[in-house]
């Protein structure tokens, strides 16, 4: 059974290969691993990666009920704090090996990731520190970061602003970018199944109706993915990967903050885009990452396999269609053959091309983690779907 193939890749192949690159000497994690399995071990270290192997780690200990995992999680938790800004508040983008500021930068996407993983922490310690920190930033986010038109992007140590380099690409320059309101999204789901608070489920529900009403593209079945300050769409583009994702993980946030008889229009988003993506882009060697403007990037990206699977079992789940259940099965088969790196101390690479070769691309760096394939394992080791 899936779940069963689910439980053993995460427990023998994904944590694994993070527990050894524990930092005994300088705290942390190392930061950078690249394609040939080599540690560098002065490689700067983001909060993002941080953030996302405290998730986790924190989440695989309470979910497996395995205290040796819990030691990970400690160990990542401690590393956060050396993210902190304690003159202005919020976490920096990135630190040196041993722990100094390197790149300042507030940005939103990064406070949204570190609230993720402190209510994750504290969801499986009660560690009220790590509850009062996550709180923090979710107050934080909503005094310096939202405007009437949403969150803003980066922003200097200070909080006054400045470019989106991090978040932008495609030859845009992106004001408001649906990645960040997605994972702001997914913070605040995460505090709120830690904290219950009332404000903090409204300001969840508002961003889901800026999705509903904004970000989707009804007519093209899609999530525009970049804006200007004024909510206005600057590319004519679908990202394969983050409407799949945000297909299941939207819906994840509907169970927790809507109340039952409001969830309809939600539904209704969240199916269209799975189906969108499974007819445009799903093949039996894997999903495509993304089309622009007319062309296709054929790349398989590790990431996006990963949400793949989450999307179609939560269009299995909505839908009863067997159909979801079989593409299930193949993009499993797909990800073992195609992403998951054979290597005895490997896990899986980054991104290969079509024909299954692999990329120049990193093992291990600020974006390349743990969370989307051990999170992947974590929720399917737990499906009682038929598959």
């Amino acid at each position: 059974m899936l779940r069963d193939e689910c439980r053993e890749h995460l427990t023998q192949k994904i944590l694994p290969f993070w527990e050894k690159l524990k930092d005994g000497t300088h705290g942390g994690f190392y930061g950078y691993v690249d394609k040939y399995l080599t540690v560098d071990r002065k490689a700067d270290k983001g909060c993002i990666l941080n953030s996302r192997i405290l998730w986790t780690f924190s989440t695989a200990a309470r979910t497996l009920k395995d205290d040796a995992y819990r030691s990970y999680a400690d160990w990542a938790y401690d590393e956060m704090k050396r993210f902190e800004d304690p003159v202005h508040g919020g976490v920096f983008w990135r630190i040196t090996f041993d722990g100094k500021p390197s790149d300042t930068t507030k940005h939103t996407y990064c406070q949204a990731f570190a609230i993720y993983g402190l209510a994750a922490y504290y969801r499986l310690t009660g560690n009220r520190e790590a509850l009062e920190k996550a709180v923090s930033l979710y107050r934080l986010i909503e005094e310096k970061f939202w405007d009437r038109n949403g969150y803003g992007e980066a922003f200097k140590a200070d909080f006054s602003p400045e470019s989106n380099e991090k978040l932008s690409e495609n030859g845009v320059m992106a004001g408001r970018t649906m990645n960040t309101l997605l994972h702001v999204l997914e913070g605040y789901t995460e505090l709120y199944r830690a904290w219950p608070d009332e404000g903090l489920r409204r300001k969840g529900e508002e961003i889901l109706q800026c999705f509903l009403q904004t970000v989707y593209n009804r007519e093209a079945h899609r999530l525009d993915v970049f804006f200007d300050t004024s909510l206005h769409s600057l590319l004519n583009m679908q990202s394969y990967g983050h409407d799949i994702e945000a297909s299941w993980l939207m819906w994840d946030s509907v169970t927790a903050l809507i109340e039952e008889k409001d969830r309809a229009p939600y539904r209704e988003m969240c199916l269209d885009l799975a189906r969108s993506v499974r007819r445009r882009a799903f093949t039996d060697h894997g999903l495509k990452n993304e089309w622009v403007d007319g062309e296709t990037n054929e790349l398989r990206i590790w990431w996006v396999q990963a949400e793949t699977m989450l999307g179609f079992e939560n269009a299995a789940r909505l839908t009863g269609e067997k159909t979801w259940l079989e593409d299930l099965r193949t993009q499993w088969d797909t990800i073992r053959r195609m992403i998951v790196d054979p290597r005895p101390n490997g896990e899986w690479y980054w991104s290969v091309e079509e024909n299954g070769e692999m990329t120049e691309r990193p093992m291990v760096e600020e974006w390349k983690c743990p969370y989307h394939n051990g999170r992947m394992c974590l929720r399917l080791m737990e499906t009682d779907l038929p598959v």
